[in-house]
């Protein structure tokens, strides 16, 4: 059993984060919006603006989880807290160590409810798109892009039960990928992968190497939200200059027999963006059109963080150009988020999906 003092320290520090949470979430001011909106709701003409209506009932369940959410966390803690008194009371180890298991679990769940009271921008709630990109390298790069597919794949089904879909996919020469666009779809889907883009560098001892040589490898991350219709982003059609082709990879012979797959060129800005997934040359289209929105979307965001840095006097360090996270195979394992400094022995659980770690990290200021 814990010492009265450590007893003393453990409960202070829980007491700690529930009051942090509280005062994140301000749940009072949480309340009195969702009465807002459930007056918006019962109007009996709101209905005349459809897309106005869907985004009422839509903040409106999400703030009702958001406080369903806090309720329950804290209710959940408050029992734990007078079991582990009963524990303390008979000297119960068993019990208390029991419990002590499940304030931890809780304390976990409390960093996820503070991190996403953050997730407070117009686009923090929206689904998004992650690009993977291979650096120079050939093979050792392909493999490592393939590899990070695999880690972001699993982070958003197995971590949050996100949706992935695959918009495209171009494979490299022998193994792995050059590119890939992923679709993640779920309630703050971009709020939590906002902070994976970046350069990522892998250094480890090569599998394709005979010699047994160590390589660094490197992959650029890109994550861009799904722009929802309520916000106005215009493209001029004479900027555009719209290609469409035969998709490659497996797909039957509908999909590699005709001209389905869609690539769009913004002039102005020399983005290119592409989809391939669907057998529909339309439904590609739309698709590309939404990823083509939020790069621009991203483009306006950045200068405005630039510009907002620059007032400040400080240095900000955005976009693609700059090395967020060394995954480290050799000569020991270790990833390190090389923004914060949190770093991570257990390098397989990452390559899993584990990442919420660095993300919090990253995110949370508590």
């Amino acid at each position: 059993m814990k010492t009265d003092s450590e007893i003393f320290e453990y409960f202070q520090n829980l007491n700690e984060s529930v009051s942090l949470i509280r005062g994140a979430f301000d749940i009072d001011k949480l309340k009195l919006r969702l009465e807002e909106l459930e007056a918006q709701s019962a109007d009996d003409n709101l209905w005349q603006d459809n897309k106005r209506a869907q985004e009422i009932l839509r903040e409106r369940a999400n703030i009702k989880d958001s406080i369903e959410s806090f309720c329950k966390l804290e209710s959940d803690y408050s029992s734990s807290i007078d079991l582990m008194r009963c524990a303390i009371d008979e000297n119960d180890q068993q019990l208390f160590s029991a419990i002590e298991e499940e304030l931890i679990k809780l304390e976990k769940q409390i960093q996820y409810q503070k991190t996403e009271s953050l997730f407070n921008g117009e686009v923090d709630n929206n689904d998004c798109f992650i690009e993977i990109h291979s650096g120079a390298g050939g093979t050792e790069s392909n493999d490592w892009a393939a590899m990070l597919m695999r880690l972001y794949i699993r982070w958003a089904e197995i971590y949050h039960n996100f949706k992935v879909e695959i918009i495209e996919k171009l494979d490299g020469e022998s193994v792995g990928i050059k590119s890939t666009t992923l679709k993640i779809i779920g309630e703050k889907a971009y709020g939590w992968a906002k902070s994976e883009s970046g350069i990522h560098r892998l250094v480890r001892i090569s599998p394709f190497d005979s010699n047994g040589k160590r390589h660094t490898s490197f992959a650029s991350v890109g994550v861009t939200p799904v722009i929802k219709d309520s916000i106005c982003i215009i493209i001029d059609e004479k900027d555009l200059k719209i290609d469409t082709y035969r998709a490659s990879g497996a797909g039957g012979q509908h999909v590699n027999k005709t001209e389905s797959a869609v690539r769009i060129t913004h002039m102005p800005t020399g983005i290119v963006v592409q989809c391939q997934n669907s057998r529909s040359q339309h439904k590609n289209k739309d698709e590309a059109f939404k990823l083509l929105k939020g790069r621009l979307y991203q483009i306006e965001l950045e200068k405005k963080e630039q510009k907002m840095a620059e007032e400040y006097g400080k240095k900000c360090n955005i976009g693609w150009g700059n090395q967020i996270r060394s995954y480290i195979m050799h000569p020991y394992q270790m990833v390190k988020d090389l923004r914060t400094g949190y770093e991570v022995g257990n390098i397989n659980s990452v390559f899993d999906g584990n990442i919420d770690c660095f993300i919090i990290s990253m995110l949370s200021p508590f």
